[in-house]
């Protein structure tokens, strides 16, 4: 499972293309591209890569065919798209997931821990706020398990053995 850290802004040119930070594409481990879909929660393109996006499919099989829930849930296939990148690591961002996200001359890629998001850049600033207020006002924790799936990629030290617990605030 891929591990994404940080946030970068880069600048989506006229044709709608946009450099996908090297850190994230080195978490992709030699990715051709990714797949790519419009939240169905907030303005907001979420992204994550093949294998990602088939154990998604994976866990969806759980709910019954042709029941409510595999129905609803088959929305976020039926609107992924693969994306691949150019020889300098860029994608274009399809224009209807550019305005779903409010996008235009500049996206920010955000990690979201096991893949990452593209937002606008003033979007993303009104939804870290409050979930920084709500981390503080809850005086939020973080229970770290002692194994985890994360830490074993390429350019890790390979322990993937973090432990302890402390806040879940931001840097």
């Amino acid at each position: 499972m891929a591990l994404f850290l940080g946030s970068y802004a880069n600048k989506v040119d006229r044709k709608g293309r946009v450099s996908v930070p090297a850190q994230f594409r080195a978490s992709l481990a030699g990715a051709t591209g990714i797949v790519a879909f419009p939240s169905f929660k907030e303005p907001v393109i979420e992204v994550f890569s093949d294998a990602d996006m088939a154990r998604m499919a994976e866990s969806a099989e759980q709910f019954d065919q042709f029941s409510q829930e595999r129905e609803d849930f088959s929305l976020i296939f039926a609107e992924s798209l693969q994306i691949g990148f150019d020889g300098e690591g860029r994608i274009v961002l399809p224009q209807a997931f550019a305005e779903h996200a409010g996008i235009s001359e500049t996206a920010l890629f955000v990690s979201a821990i096991d893949h990452f998001q593209i937002w606008s850049p003033d979007t993303y600033a009104q939804k870290k706020s409050g979930a920084r207020e709500r981390l503080q006002s809850r005086g939020a924790t973080l229970r770290v398990r002692p194994s985890s799936g994360f830490g074993n990629g390429p350019g890790s030290s390979g322990t993937g053995s973090p432990t302890g617990s402390g806040p879940a605030g931001a840097r």
